[in-house]
């Protein structure tokens, strides 16, 4: 590889080091009652927020309780996104095209299982619910959006990237540049190939 492509996944994956340290998406609960809204922050290793205003609102719904205890994904996911980045740091340093594609596609992987994981985790808590809980809604349900706006009775409920989710995002970009430029440079040497010579062509 360029240096410059090399150059591109070293960023890329300093960028993605935010994920340690900074909360990756967020979903925000807005009420009149609420005026300055109800959060969650959903973290690389675990969550913060309004947790314990948000559980005693769910309770009157029959919301399940929120607990970190119960995400066994926060045990496991900060040290197989540690494994990601340290194939894309070795791709670099070794200067391996084929290990860089891998690192991609590892990358693409880790982020289709997280939003999986996360929408399964928004259906369980929105779907099943207590019977018998105080607010009884015929037909309603209460999973919050995967990425937007959705109202649910009198909240609107918001999910969205957070810092540490949009410098990842960045860096993914920039991870996936040094394959569209050698795809470009790919099909450009085709073409090259299949173009008569013009010396050929004068004769």
């Amino acid at each position: 590889m360029k240096p410059v492509l090399r150059i591109l996944i070293g960023t890329s994956i300093v960028l993605m080091l935010g994920a340690y340290v900074l909360p990756l998406w967020h979903i925000l609960l807005d009420a009149p009652q609420y005026p300055e809204g109800l959060e969650l922050k959903i973290w690389l290793n675990g969550l913060s927020g309004n947790i314990d205003q948000i559980n005693g609102l769910n309770h009157y719904i029959g919301m399940k309780h929120i607990s970190i205890a119960d995400f066994r994904e926060f045990k496991i996911l900060p040290y197989a996104f540690g494994m990601v980045l340290l194939l894309g740091a070795v791709a670099a340093v070794i200067n391996s095209r084929k290990l860089a594609i891998t690192w991609f596609l590892s990358l693409c992987l880790f982020g289709i299982a997280g939003f999986t994981d996360f929408y399964i985790w928004e259906y369980n808590y929105g779907h099943h619910l207590n019977p018998h809980a105080a607010i009884k809604v015929e037909g309603m349900y209460y999973q919050p959006p995967l990425f937007g706006y959705k109202q649910l009775l009198n909240f609107t409920a918001g999910s969205l990237p957070d810092t540490g989710g949009i410098i990842v995002g960045i860096g993914g970009v920039l991870a996936a540049l040094p394959l569209i430029k050698r795809k470009k440079s790919k099909i450009n040497n085709e073409k090259n190939l299949h173009t008569p010579d013009d010396r050929r062509l004068a004769v």
